[in-house]
Order: C-alpha cells, then structure tokens, then sequence
C-alpha cells in the first residue's frame, strides 16, 4: 500500500541520536509511513546502528553517499525516491511528538490537496537548556493562503523573515517534483534557499499549527561548531545569487505578484548588507573576501538586482548605489564603507526608538 508519510532523513555522525529518532516514528498510532534515511560517510557507528535497527522492516528504505556535510544531497535523493503523498524533513538528532502523525492526518484530510501544511515546532535548546514553542503562523492567521499571500503574512508577522525551517512543513511531494524544488547541494543553510522559493511557488499554503516536531539545539552540531565570521559566506554568497536568479525568472512570467518584491528586497538585500558591510563584518572578514563573494553573487551583472531595487524603499536604494561603488571602484571601497557604518548605526537608532515607543505605549 502506498505511504501517506514519506520521512526524510539525512543521517552522518548521529550514533547518539537515531535511535532516539527512531522510536518516535516507530511508536506513532498511525503507521501509513516510510521512512528513507540517507546515510553519509560517517565518523561513529550511524551506519551499523542504522542497520541494525532497520533489518527486516519494509518500511525503512537506505541509501548511502560520500560525506558532504549538508543534508541537501540526501534530502534531494530522498525526496526523488519517496512514494508518500507527502514528505516531512525530519533530521536524525530530532524526534517527531506523540501520536502527531495521526493528528497530522486528520488535519491535511480536512483540508487535502495543500502544497504546503506549515505546522509548529518545539526547540530544545541543550546548550541554555531552554525551551520554546514557534508558529510562524499565528492563530490569526487565515486558514488558507496562497504562496504571495503566505510572503505578505509572513512580512508582517515575521519583520521580513522569510526562510521557516523545512521541517516546519509537511510538503506535498507532487509538487516539489513539478517544480524541481532541490536543495543546493553543500548548502548548510537550505532553508533560506529552499523555503521563499516553495513559498511563492505553492498554489494553497494550509497552516495547521500542529507541535509535531522536536527540534534538538545541540552544542556539537555543524551550526553551533561555526568559527568564524566569514564561516558561512560561501553559503550566503550562493544563497543570494541563487534568489536573485530566482526573482530574475519568476518575475518575468505572467501573472507575478510583485508585491512581494519588496518583502523580498526587505529579506534577501537587507541581510546581504549586514553580511557584508555591518561593522562587525568590516572588522573581522578582510576586504578582499567580501569582494570576492560579491563579485561572484554579481557575475552576471546586475539586471535583476537593479529591478528589485525599483520596488525598494529610498535608503535601500541608496544602500545598492554604494554595494556598487565598493564591487566596481576600488579606490571608493573606503568611502561605500564608512556610509555603512553611517547607515546601521541610523538603522540601529531607529530600531531603538521604535522599541522605546512600543514599551512605553
């Protein structure tokens, strides 16, 4: 019979976890899954365990690859392989809730067909030993959005932050397949890829607010083991360029909604800026590097940049004008720098002023 569920799941250096994982699928009341576990070129015994745990069950589906240290390749492989109606992205150090995937069940079958069921998480911070409840969603949300009205929602709700992590959404498998969506193979941070491109491109956004995934923030991961400031400038230097195409060709085609342009412009510009120019990039990532980045985010030129642009308020506008100055004169990189400095130190007034505001109203 076919799956309702398809797990994906990415799996390198997780001994002390998978089982843990596991369990929490293997204990569901519902039992209409499969689970494919992508297995990279580990360090510890995630492979043997994994084996171990899995002999003789059907239901379990692996394949192995070289260590990339990215959940993009296996997620891509997985979600080529899945039979499921729908697909959760589910990391192997994280666990899904009790009997959530009955509940997961009854909500999508209340309201079938969705391209996206955005649902919440529970974080479980093992560092400060904190825990929280997100929902991108508030219960003011409407109980169905298309793509750019899930963007515009998430604009005002989120202030710009529009990258939910992918396993905050159940995924409907056809239509990641009809439109090619992929992760970027490498890519430590898929979701700020990933996430506003299936954001715009689904038909029906159906936020169920379902707790059903237990997320783990563990000191020895790839993201808390980051060094440095320049660490992930690879990755937002192909995270930008990536969006920047993608704008490029969807803004061209019938029937684009260009008010999310400047939700967009808001996101993807605006974290570019304090990426590269903030003053704590200045002080710690060498001229040289940022120029190299930029100058690969740019190599096309900068005709989709220059569009967004259009769509952007003033001092965001005068902020390209000076990315400019600093990518093609380099006798001027001094001075689109100290404007930098001028413009997040301003940024940075505002934003206090405005929280003075709000507290005391």
């Amino acid at each position: 019979m076919k799956p309702f569920f398809s797990f994906v799941v990415p799996c390198c250096d997780v001994e002390a976890y998978i089982e843990e994982c596991f369990q929490s699928i293997l204990s569901q009341s519902f039992q209409e899954w499969e689970c494919i576990l992508g297995i990279e070129t580990s360090k510890d015994r995630t492979e043997e365990i994994i084996r171990e745990k899995t002999a003789g069950d059907s239901r379990f589906k692996i394949f192995t690859s070289p260590r990339t240290g990215s959940c993009s390749a296996s997620r891509n492989t997985g979600t080529d392989m899945a039979q499921g109606e729908y697909i959760i992205f589910l990391d192997s150090d994280d666990t899904i809730a009790d009997g959530c995937l009955e509940r997961l069940h009854e909500k999508i079958m209340a309201n079938p067909g969705a391209d996206l069921y955005p649902c919440a998480i529970v974080v479980n911070n093992e560092i400060n030993g904190k825990s929280e409840l997100r929902d991108n969603y508030g219960q003011d949300a409407p109980a169905e959005l298309t793509g750019s009205e899930a963007v515009l929602y998430l604009d005002r709700r989120l202030h710009g932050d529009l990258c939910p992590m992918l396993q905050l959404t159940v995924h409907r498998r056809e239509f990641l397949v009809d439109h090619d969506l992929k992760c970027i193979r490498g890519l430590r941070h898929q979701d700020s890829e990933f996430s506003p491109r299936a954001l715009y491109l689904a038909k029906r956004v159906v936020p169920l607010h379902e707790p059903y995934y237990l997320y783990r923030i563990r000191p020895n991961s790839v993201q808390t083991k980051a060094k440095g400031a320049d660490y992930f400038m690879k990755d937002w230097s192909t995270i930008t360029k990536s969006l920047l195409a993608f704008y490029d060709k969807i803004s061209r085609e019938e029937g684009f909604d260009a008010r999310v342009v400047q939700c967009w412009s808001r996101q993807w510009i605006s974290r570019m800026n304090y990426m590269w120019f903030s003053q704590n990039a200045q002080r710690m990532i060498p001229r040289e590097k940022r120029v190299e980045w930029l100058n690969y985010i740019f190599e096309d030129g900068f005709d989709s940049y220059d569009r967004m642009m259009k769509y952007s308020s003033f001092p965001q506008r005068v902020a390209a004008f000076h990315v400019r100055m600093f990518i093609k004169h380099p006798s001027l990189r001094w001075a689109a720098e100290l404007f930098f400095r001028l413009y997040f130190m301003v940024l940075l007034r505002r934003q206090s002023e405005s929280l003075s505001t709000s507290i005391s109203n």
